[in-house]
């Protein structure tokens, strides 16, 4: 077998953020990658909660899934968005944009442990995805606000609040998004999880919480609403956050465990489409050792439950 070329033999992490994001250099993505490699990918994504690659010409749709292999065990695309692949789920300006503060499929009782996302046809300005740290944002809660969310619980839906915007709306949307959208809630999906979750593999507390929260438990809506936008507050802060330009080439890969994301609609009616590809995570287990709770929705077509190791809590 021939030796690896020189400019990918020997994969360098490089730090973007106090609190979030790290670019790796050196390496060359495929599904047959070393597992030292592959050890080295997963700790960053640990310590960095999102990592980036430049310069991944050559990766397709299949290369991207046999690469997720390598780091995990994929999900379906999405629990009720199956009409675009079942594998690969296209992020595609025409049906959907996510400009909203989010941690993916929340509303199921597994939540998935990491998303891959590949750079496909990018706009000619705009189009940037933006990541924040639900560790930092907890880490630097007041003691009172600690006591207060470590003791609560969130109803996560899919029949969430920016869905029913397009649906008050639904006149001035195209066909295309009028039919993801009635996709996406065609099977209904609620679950309790606590709002600090500890993480399965580091060991650290995180915030759990985005736009698919329906309301507290134990709360009214308004009361839910005034508390969400404290806590979402405390996580988006431009301090816990990276915004990443696209490039062609680029491939990103976040800790859906530790992290919301938000893709920024600043490109007009220009195309914009990545291709994502989510990995299999665990139930989420808040301090005290109590796991969520389904209570509309079986999600076990979509996802197997992957425990990982537990692992020394990074630094």
């Amino acid at each position: 077998m021939a030796s690896p070329s020189p400019a990918y033999a020997s994969p360098s992490v490089v730090k973007l953020g106090a609190h979030i994001g790290a670019r790796i250099d050196g390496v060359r993505i495929s599904g047959d990658l070393d597992p030292a490699t592959v050890a080295t990918i997963n700790h960053a994504l640990l310590e960095h909660k999102v990592v980036f690659f430049r310069d991944q010409h050559h990766l397709d749709d299949a290369g991207q899934l046999a690469f997720a292999r390598a780091l995990g065990t994929p999900t379906l695309a999405h629990p009720t968005v199956l009409s675009r692949g079942t594998d690969v789920l296209p992020i595609d300006s025409r049906y959907d944009k996510a400009n909203s503060w989010h941690t993916d499929v929340t509303f199921v009782d597994r939540i998935p442990k990491a998303s891959l996302l590949r750079a496909v046809t990018l706009p000619a300005y705009g189009g940037t995805t933006t990541w924040a740290s639900t560790e930092a944002a907890y880490d630097q809660l007041p003691e009172p606000l600690r006591l207060l969310v470590e003791n609560l619980w969130a109803i996560h839906t899919n029949d969430y609040d920016y869905v029913r915007d397009y649906d008050d709306a639904r006149d001035a949307v195209s066909t295309t998004t009028r039919e993801y959208r009635d996709e996406f809630v065609s099977d209904t999906y609620e679950t309790e999880h606590p709002v600090v979750r500890v993480h399965p593999e580091t060991g650290r507390k995180v915030l759990l919480l985005g736009h698919f929260v329906k309301r507290f438990v134990g709360l009214g809506t308004h009361e839910s609403a005034t508390l969400l936008a404290l806590l979402q507050a405390r996580v988006t802060r431009l301090e816990n956050t990276i915004r990443w330009n696209w490039e062609a080439g680029d491939l990103a890969i976040w800790d859906n465990r530790a992290t919301q994301h938000y893709a920024v609609s600043d490109y007009d009616d220009q195309y914009r489409k990545l291709s994502r590809i989510t990995l299999a995570g665990d139930i989420p287990v808040d301090v005290h050792g109590n796991r969520s709770r389904v209570i509309t929705g079986d999600a076990s077509h979509y996802s197997d439950v992957v425990a990982p190791v537990r692992l020394t809590a990074v630094p």
